[in-house]
């Protein structure tokens, strides 16, 4: 009885030393895959369903496992979200902050767990995220602007910028307004309406198009947006007046609704972003600091913290109804068949 006895006790003593690090607060201990964390703030645009689903199927390709949460662009849910996920146990966090002030917060939390965190697509304000992942946010605005500039040399402007609680879409006034002020300085341009969306719903965008027309007399050669979602609502007050096609709008996202308007004619422009790069890469980046590997990131400078920040930008391109076929189409991003759904077939261009 007394070896039965000893034996058992220094079984537990055994398997108490034992214990993995890292058990004690992770829920994920029965086949080992590492758990990532992905807080994302909507879905209600074409563009995160995009991004979700590619996050999902490399998570799946690499063989980890992911819990998505959605906040419906409200703060405080992604804020309840990002608390599941850490009481979950997740070995990385990435977030698509719906407030990036407001998202500090989340990673505050996070780095006080020891789990690494990695600001997707829209930049926190934070000099804790072990990682910002996105597209060329200051080259977007610039493309844009300069897109603009180049097609509308002068005349009037306005400026629809995304939502004020968004650093891409501050970057992105910051950039447009850089590349303009020198055509605004001489007088050439003059921009008669400008504002944050909030949300960067495409509504909002609709009615400030409304008032810019009624306040200049229909007098505008330019509607600098920066996404296809608020294009969409400007082309709508466009079309109301008979002026879609005659007066300049541009987008970012290569959203299929603004590719169909670029090929239709009443959107002038957007940004073309691939969606499974970035997502591919968040979710290898993830792994690695859930590993404790570096990452060969670039420095990029946070002006609202005045700090750097470790980042992987990737590349942009502009699509217009020149080269659709040779960008989006090509790359297998949108189909012939839905880009040109709504322009006769004796106006598409030959298939490639």
């Amino acid at each position: 009885m007394k070896y039965t006895a000893l034996l058992i006790i220094l079984t537990v003593v055994f398997s108490i030393g034992c214990t993995g690090p890292g058990q004690g607060t992770s829920t994920n201990t029965g086949d080992g895959k590492i758990k990532i964390g992905f807080a994302m703030d909507t879905l209600k645009e074409e563009r995160w369903v995009r991004d979700r689903d590619a996050f999902e199927a490399h998570c799946k390709k690499m063989n980890v496992e992911c819990v998505i949460t959605v906040a419906d662009n409200k703060a405080d849910k992604q804020a309840n979200d990002v608390d599941n996920l850490l009481t979950q146990g997740v070995d990385a966090l990435v977030i698509a902050p719906h407030d990036a002030t407001q998202a500090a917060s989340m990673v505050e939390k996070a780095k006080a767990k020891g789990v690494p965190v990695i600001s997707y697509d829209r930049l926190i304000n934070s000099d804790k995220i072990d990682l910002y992942i996105s597209h060329q946010v200051p080259v977007i605005g610039r493309k844009i602007a300069e897109y603009a500039l180049a097609k509308r040399p002068t005349g009037n402007y306005v400026m629809v910028y995304g939502a004020g609680t968004d650093n891409n879409a501050v970057i992105m006034k910051k950039e447009q307004l850089d590349v303009l002020k020198p055509a605004i300085d001489s007088g050439k341009i003059k921009i008669v309406a400008d504002n944050f969306t909030p949300d960067w719903k495409p509504e909002e965008a609709l009615k400030m198009a409304e008032n810019a027309l009624t306040q200049n007399g229909d007098n505008i050669q330019a509607f600098v947006v920066s996404n296809d979602g608020m294009a969409g609502g400007v082309v709508s007050a466009l079309e109301k007046k008979g002026l879609a096609g005659k007066i300049l709008v541009t987008g970012q996202d290569a959203a299929l609704d603004g590719l169909q308007r670029i090929a239709e004619g009443t959107q002038t422009m957007t940004i073309y972003k691939p969606i499974i790069p970035l997502a591919s890469q968040a979710v290898e980046a993830a792994i690695k600091l859930a590993k404790k590997e570096p990452l060969d990131t670039t420095p990029f400078r946070n002006e609202t913290l005045g700090k750097d920040i470790p980042a992987i930008l990737l590349e942009v391109t502009v699509v217009d109804k020149d080269n659709l076929m040779t960008t989006v189409i090509k790359d297998g991003y949108a189909k012939y068949e839905d880009v040109y759904k709504n322009v006769p077939e004796a106006q598409r261009p030959p298939r490639q």
